[in-house]
């Protein structure tokens, strides 16, 4: 992905878009609304967003029944299992080791797309890849390296690793559609409304009921997370990985950490150090040679 590439918009859109949620996302938690109403509540109203796009595009919602199967499987894994395994994750292990786990989904997302796509990855891509790991795990490190001092820092490992593994397969349902030929904007409409409507019955069914906060900070959180944090990035993000391949679209979530720590200092007080100075130079030299466009030679 040179940096005259279009692609380079669909990259740094979702990840501008997401590194900021991890700030937004805190307006959610605080509100005492449970999570799994705040997440459903969240891809509920994406989802009718996503539809008037669609019908806006002139795109029918009208979707081959065999599709449906696959759309209700992506909104339970990539919709509900993710989000609710990494907020759950996040109770037991500090938020920089799940980033530093979402970080993997690089490696993830390149075996799914050697398997199931046929695109192939150079050594160059997964060592560059590797160093952006590296780099988020200086970023972080003071907070993994207090993480065995939790009684139940394996339970957040193994959410933090499931949701990565969710994560992965929803992007190999989606992608799957829509290279069947499914619209993409149908396809995410309807996924994420069957995640939502799966949160909300797995709500009341456990007697957690349905909750909503209606100050000010919770509604425009909600609304930004709906409008930009799922419409707008999961379509930036998915073009992006059907142009690019998913391998490439994961290098997102090396690049988000850097620029969400930036946030964090600007309204969170957070405090710059030398590590995670150099765990973000590392992180931003390795997107620059992972997205280099690679030279064809005359073999």
């Amino acid at each position: 992905m040179s940096t005259a590439s279009p692609s380079r918009w669909l990259f740094w859109g979702p990840t501008l878009i997401w590194a900021s949620t991890w700030h937004v996302i805190l307006y959610q938690l605080d509100s005492g609304v449970p999570v799994f109403n705040s997440v459903a509540w969240r891809f509920g109203l994406a989802a009718l967003l996503l539809a008037a796009l669609a019908r806006w595009q002139g795109l029918s919602l009208r979707l081959p029944l065999w599709a449906h199967g696959w759309m209700l499987a992506t909104g339970i894994v990539q919709y509900s299992g993710n989000y609710l395994s990494v907020y759950e994750a996040e109770r037991h292990i500090p938020s920089g080791l799940v980033a530093v786990l979402f970080c993997l989904m690089v490696y993830g997302n390149a075996l799914s797309g050697r398997l199931f796509f046929g695109q192939p990855v150079t050594r160059r891509f997964l060592a560059s890849a590797s160093g952006g790991v590296l780099g988020v795990v200086l970023i972080f490190w003071p907070e993994i390296a207090a993480t065995g001092a939790r009684p139940s820092a394996w339970l957040g490992l193994a959410l933090g690793l499931f949701a990565v593994l969710v994560a992965c397969i929803g992007n190999v349902l989606t992608l799957t559609l829509t290279k069947r030929g499914l619209p993409l904007v149908p396809v995410l409409a309807w996924s994420m409304g069957y995640g939502a409507l799966f949160l909300l019955g797995v709500s009341l069914a456990s007697g957690q009921g349905l909750h909503f906060d209606l100050r000010l900070p919770y509604v425009l959180s909600l609304l930004y997370l709906s409008v930009a944090g799922s419409v707008i990035a999961f379509v930036l993000y998915f073009k992006l990985a059907q142009a690019r391949g998913p391998a490439q679209a994961a290098l997102t979530g090396v690049i988000i950490p850097v620029i969400a720590l930036v946030i964090s200092a600007v309204f969170e007080g957070w405090q710059v150090t030398p590590l995670a100075v150099a765990g973000m130079v590392l992180c931003l030299a390795s997107l620059f040679v992972a997205t280099r466009p690679v030279r064809l030679t005359g073999r």
